[in-house]
């Protein structure tokens, strides 16, 4: 029975020592990463991979136990182009491990919440990047587009050939507006910034410190 104490003692003992070494990062904690994979809803697919460095530290009472250089790695969730004018392009993105610097790989369970790129790009609450999709300019243009056709239309056909040539316009004008690919896209070098969906926890040793 003694030994049998002395085991448990040392185990405890053990784990006490373990849980000292270690932190939690909470919910909501921020990391900040370089992508380095160029993603565009013309050319990936779901379940592609992406990657990322950590551009600052992640610290915590003095620790630093995420450390710049960290690799974040993940998948492409959802990619979809809208095929009216209305809509945005979107590109999903689930983060799901990081790598420390001596080799060591954790899951990750993180949320993007923003990016660095703006001109009408956001991420939505599922953590989707939204590119810039149509603008005031593109439906002018589509606007200007049918009123020429129907001013030409007009001109060669009365009142029929008004009505034919707004359609014509709108149909060329739209085409246009689609030859210039709004797509979303988040070209390598793009800083995001993720949040933890929940706890988090890694030793200072993980870390290298």
């Amino acid at each position: 029975m003694r030994k049998v104490a002395v085991v448990l003692g040392s185990l405890l003992l053990a784990s006490g020592a373990v849980a000292q070494n270690s932190t939690a990062l909470p919910a909501g904690t921020a990391v900040k990463v370089k992508l380095e994979t160029t993603l565009a809803t013309f050319m990936n697919k779901n379940g592609d991979p992406f990657s990322g460095r950590v551009t600052e530290p992640v610290v915590v009472d003095g620790k630093t136990l995420i450390p710049i250089g960290a690799t974040v790695s993940g998948r492409v969730t959802k990619v979809n182009e809208p095929r009216r004018i209305t809509g945005k392009p979107t590109i999903g993105l689930s983060p799901d491990t990081v790598v420390l610097p001596n080799g060591e790989r954790l899951a990750l369970s993180a949320t993007v919440v923003d990016t660095s790129l703006r001109n009408g790009t956001d991420v939505n609450e599922e953590g989707q990047f939204k590119g810039a999709g149509h603008d005031r300019g593109d439906l002018m243009e589509v606007g200007a587009g049918t009123a020429g056709g129907m001013v030409i239309g007009g001109l060669a056909g009365g009142g029929k050939g008004v009505l034919v040539g707004g359609i014509v316009g709108a149909t060329a004008t739209v085409a246009h507006w689609f030859s210039k690919h709004r797509s979303a896209t988040l070209p390598a070098g793009t800083e995001l910034v993720m949040e933890l969906n929940r706890p988090m926890t890694l030793s200072s040793a993980s870390s290298g410190e």
